[in-house]
């Protein structure tokens, strides 16, 4: 058998030692998550450096620094020296083991979802090679052709520890299975991909673009309190028009680039942004908008219990009040939460979060009694109300939208970060409205913005065609639907996406 340098990364499940079993071989200790650098290595697994414990298994991927080749394998206790050989240094991939992952999604006990497009939604995506409508996680991966060779002695029994039981499962159902390339590898693909994009890219591209729209924003509030002025119903609605859009835009476009600090990339600035479109324009903390979404939601993203968007599920509503009624009580809601919130903050941070929401509230009403000419602060009061409820459904069905139905995970078995962004995000089609209201990368990029949050609305908007087609030319899911398909799935399927606890996806050998 013709053998082949090869550049491995190694990860065990155990500390084992595997021995030289050649001139051209050295002796490595593996332990979990060593990796052995650029220099070369092809291991032989000998009889003597068979592991003692069944659980244990060394996965490698690897490519050939001449052709580029990438070659993947598992070897089990029971493979022999040529077995393992023909495994990590075959002529290819397709001869040793499936080239793309499995996915299995763990079946949750009770009566079959009637939802036949929410499962359909489910499914990660199709493999090219299978039958058609076979879901890639329903397949079982083919049985490699192995050569003859003396059986090894049998090995002394060894404790299992915890971290070998709770990884059984998975490795039973999905043996051997790894991907061509490895997923660290398909994650520095798509970041190199995408920062030649940024780097090519002027300012006025990076932020300019929506620090523009910002500014407009904000230049067309002192117009829309004027035209609250006027007795005609048409320019008077008009003026709630523009302080809705103007609010929304400043509150959410503002204080989600604002909190993932992608409008400049002065820290400080960044901070005071924050404080101004967080605190001052929506009216909640920056501490726990940075923590629940930055830090939860895009670090666990659709993680049970850590970034699902649980946040936003009222068990007790029927579908009816939630999708319809709900939201208009999101203006009113929200400073109650922020409210709740300070009592887990310094003494500091709450005196100033409470002053700086007091400061919003109070000029939005001021501006309304003395430059619109209300004459009675309840009037004043509903105007408050109607603007800052304005486009209060798209925003909440926005969120639920993107996430919720989707694959969820459990946090001790979640995937590597490319697998669970293009598995648990949606973009939705673009709207002139929405795109400028909410962003880009809440709307019709929220995948590019998963994968790389730093980036502004226009930049993911830019980068895209370079991650869609990655993914495509990977076959790794890049999920979209209409707006209009998602409402009614969520109308259709209300119990089971936002009542009933979600299904557990686990991803076989990607864990």
């Amino acid at each position: 058998m013709t053998r082949q340098r090869v550049d491995w990364s190694f990860s065990v499940d155990a500390e084992t030692n595997w021995k030289q079993q050649g001139q051209d071989l050295r002796w490595i200790n593996v332990t979990r998550g060593w990796k052995p650098g650029a220099s070369g290595i092809t291991v032989r697994l000998g009889p003597e450096g068979t592991p003692q414990s069944s659980a244990v298994r060394l996965r490698a991927v690897g490519t050939t620094p001449n052709s580029g080749n990438a070659y993947s394998g598992e070897i089990s206790p029971r493979d022999s020296e040529q077995q393992l050989v023909g495994a990590l240094a075959g002529p290819s991939c397709a001869s040793v083991y499936t080239c793309e992952p499995v996915y299995r999604r763990c079946a949750r006990s009770g009566p079959r979802s009637p939802c036949k497009r929410l499962e359909a939604l489910r499914r990660p995506h199709q493999d090219p090679g299978a039958g058609a409508g076979v879901p890639r996680r329903a397949l079982t991966p083919p049985r490699p052709v192995r050569p003859r060779s003396p059986p090894a002695p049998r090995a002394a029994p060894q404790t299992h520890s915890a971290l070998e039981s709770l990884s059984e499962p998975m490795e039973r159902a999905g043996r051997g299975l790894r991907g061509c390339r490895g997923d660290e590898s398909l994650q520095g693909e798509l970041e190199a991909l995408v920062q030649d994009v940024v780097r090519a890219s002027s300012w006025w591209e990076r932020h300019g673009v929506d620090c523009a729209i910002l500014a407009l924003s904000l230049l067309a509030v002192p117009a829309g309190f004027l035209f609250l002025r006027f007795e005609n119903i048409l320019l008077f609605a008009l003026g709630i028009t523009i302080l809705g859009v103007c609010h929304y835009t400043l509150t959410v476009k503002g204080s989600h680039l604002a909190t993932h600090r992608a409008l400049t990339e002065s820290k400080r600035w960044s901070k005071i942004w924050e404080l101004f479109f967080v605190e001052v324009c929506t009216g909640f903390t920056a501490e726990y908008a940075s923590y629940g979404h930055v830090k939860m939601h895009h670090g666990y993203t659709n993680v049970i219990g850590m970034g699902d968007s649980s946040t936003w599920k009222l068990p007790g509503l029927n579908r009816y009040v939630y999708m319809f009624l709900a939201p208009f009580s999101i203006p009113v809601i929200t400073p109650l939460v922020a409210l709740q919130r300070l009592r887990e903050v310094e003494l500091w941070t709450a005196l100033r979060t409470l002053g700086l929401i007091s400061l919003g509230l109070y000029s939005h009403y001021w501006l309304l009694l003395n430059v619109s000419g209300f004459k009675s602060p309840s009037s004043a009061l509903a105007c408050m109300f109607a603007t800052r409820s304005l486009l209060a459904h798209p925003y909440l069905h926005v969120n639920i939208f993107q996430h919720i139905g989707l694959p969820m995970f459990s946090l001790d078995k979640k995937p590597q970060r490319i697998h669970m962004m293009s598995l648990g995000v949606l973009n939705l089609p673009r709207s002139p409205l929405l795109d400028w209201v909410f962003g880009h990368s809440l709307v019709s990029c929220h995948v590019e913005h998963h994968f790389f949050p730093r980036l502004s609305d226009n930049m993911c908007l830019k980068v895209k065609p370079v991650v869609s087609q990655f993914l495509q030319e990977k076959q790794l899911p890049y999920n979209e639907d209409s707006y209009l398909a998602r409402f009614r799935l969520f109308l259709s399927c209300y119990e089971e996406l936002m009542v009933q606890a979600p299904p557990i996806t686990e991803l076989v050998g990607l864990q």
